[in-house]
């Protein structure tokens, strides 16, 4: 589990377990790697979908790629020129970390984007603890990041970002060599997110959900800080900050690897109700099972 490396945080991180009474969802275990690798294949092809659908598509940008769990030298990620609302499965691509895509295990459609693979090789490289990392051009995230600037902790979702993300303070251009690369996971450092200056956003944890989950709130806040220094602009004020004690605290309930890993359920349990279609973990499966619609 990611922390801040702000000493103030390390006593809550334990605080987003207190905010349920109860016995809270834990991920799936698996009775073999085999079906592991479904699994995560399965989600991450939904986790496009719910990207597509939240319209964090910009033409052909855009990728999200998670380890494999049998070669973790090698990442899942989407194909180039695939919508991501269109993604399934069978269309992800195993590429390892010298840009080679795995024929075998493969989609159809081996096109592989060369930014995504730098950003991400770099990524998942420089952080053994990355299993899942999305980068878009989001609307209010791509927003933001031309101000070349941090988040202000204003609201308690933001406070998940309190000291843990980074920016990259300048554009290097399309990324399309390693040193662009190395740059953006420099700026990441051991933190899960990073704003990247006239580019975008970029997440960076241990679950496909949590990523999911923390890249949607990352831009809601770059989304509620614009109208917030809209409109504290516009009235002669100044946004309220939240004091690095209570932000340090939040932080430890709603900025937490499982705390992100709990939120983006949800997300997934609608797509899934919408779809009607689920995973089905039996041991002689491992395939994608109908669901009856709601």
């Amino acid at each position: 589990m990611m922390s801040s490396t702000n000493e103030i945080v390390a006593p809550y991180e334990g605080a987003s377990h207190a905010s349920a009474i109860g016995t809270l969802p834990t991920p799936p275990k698996f009775s073999s790697k085999q079906l592991e690798r479904q699994y995560i294949k399965f989600r991450l092809a939904q986790a496009f979908r719910l990207f597509g659908k939240l319209g964090y598509d910009e033409g052909v940008a855009g990728h999200i790629t998670v380890r494999d769990p049998i070669r973790p030298d090698c990442f899942w990620v989407n194909p180039f020129g695939k919508h991501f609302c269109l993604i399934q499965p069978d269309d992800l691509l195993l590429v390892d970390h010298h840009a080679n895509v795995q024929i075998a295990e493969s989609g159809p459609n081996t096109l592989l984007n060369r930014a995504a693979f730098m950003i991400h090789s770099t990524v998942h490289s420089a952080r053994p603890d990355v299993n899942c990392a999305a980068h878009t051009h989001s609307i209010h995230g791509r927003a933001f990041s031309t101000l070349g600037k941090p988040l202000d902790i204003i609201t308690q979702d933001s406070c998940a970002f309190y000291q843990d993300h980074g920016v990259y303070d300048q554009y290097g251009g399309v990324v399309l060599n390693e040193q662009e690369g190395a740059h953006i996971a420099k700026a990441l450092g051991n933190k899960k997110a990073v704003i990247l200056q006239n580019h975008g956003l970029l997440v960076a944890t241990d679950s496909i959900e949590a990523t999911v989950h923390f890249y949607v709130s990352l831009d809601k806040s770059c989304h509620v800080q614009l109208m917030a220094d809209a409109a504290a602009a516009g009235t002669g004020q100044k946004t309220k900050k939240i004091p690095a004690k209570e932000a340090a605290f939040t932080h430890g309930v709603v900025g937490t690897m499982y705390a992100g890993y709990f939120n983006g359920l949800s997300r997934f349990q609608l797509l899934e109700a919408e779809e009607g279609v689920s995973f089905n973990f039996g041991p002689e499966h491992g395939h994608p099972a109908e669901m009856s619609k709601l």
